[in-house]
């Protein structure tokens, strides 16, 4: 498990830099659009998202193949979390059905690559511009075999992919949870990322909420995840069996099933502009 999350923290890393590469070439779009600020690394938006010193409109930007929109519900709980942990006073979301790219799984490469065909949303004025991309096929990275299916990354610091046809697959005809509570607490998860955490752009109050793993070279190194049990940011969060886990656990204990964030992430969120 541990291997398995520090292989996908490197994927992140090695799509970033082959992306900046790219970012250098066309930085302008077709329109004369600036892209150079939805170009950047994981977390450097964190104050930006979180405050209104700079943006105070969020638009939100959402690429579905057809047939694999997001719920409504998720889509309303993902807005929600939004204005509970920023200040933005206007967020709103743009929907573009696109047609599927007919592969059996995808690479974080393959999945820039679409962002910079059909993205269409950049930052402009006090408007600050995500964009989500809802796949209908699988990550390249998924091992099936022990169980580790991947729901949702970010990359760059204005772009998400959620894997919407794994999250269909692995809620099944479960009567605990539904696709709703699992795109929502994807979503909440991964834009968790963006804000910052953990140690990602947002420097923690307090280090040691950090988890840690072991790196074969570096020994032990902080993974961007949230140790503080049942925590939204946990490390096992980001694969489906151990959500869905947890979210079965929430469920039976008559809590909510979407987890939350603890009190330590949104010390974290609150000290770098957050609610």
């Amino acid at each position: 498990m541990k291997k398995r999350i520090t292989y996908y923290f490197f994927s992140v890393l090695f799509l970033f830099l082959g992306c900046s590469k790219d970012a250098e070439n066309n930085e302008t779009g077709p329109n004369g659009v600036n892209k150079t600020s939805n170009l950047l690394a994981t977390g450097a938006s964190a104050n930006d998202l979180l405050s209104n010193s700079n943006y105070d409109k969020l638009l939100i930007e959402i690429g579905f193949v057809s047939g694999f929109r997001p719920t409504a519900e998720a889509i309303a709980t993902f807005e929600e979390f939004l204005r509970a942990r920023t200040f933005k006073e206007s967020v709103e979301f743009s929907y573009q059905a696109l047609t599927s790219p007919n592969e059996e799984t995808l690479t974080n490469e393959e999945i820039a690559k679409l962002e910079s065909e059909h993205r269409t949303a950049y930052n402009n004025g006090t408007t600050l511009a995500i964009y989500i991309y809802f796949a209908d096929a699988p990550s390249e990275n998924d091992d099936e075999s022990e169980g580790l299916v991947t729901l949702g990354a970010v990359y760059r610091n204005t772009s998400m992919v959620i894997y919407e046809a794994t999250i269909r697959e692995l809620v099944g005809n479960s009567t605990l949870i539904s696709v709703a509570d699992v795109e929502a607490a994807t979503l909440n998860h991964e834009f968790g990322h963006l804000l910052g955490l953990v140690n990602l752009g947002t420097t923690p109050v307090n280090a040691d909420h950090e988890d840690t793993e072991i790196d074969e070279e570096e020994g032990e190194i902080g993974n961007n995840h949230c140790n503080g049990e049942g925590c939204l940011m946990r490390a096992e969060l980001q694969f489906g069996g151990s959500l869905a886990k947890m979210m079965r656990s929430n469920v039976s204990k008559g809590l909510t099933a979407i987890p939350q964030l603890d009190a330590e992430c949104i010390l974290d969120l609150q000290s770098n502009g957050g609610r």
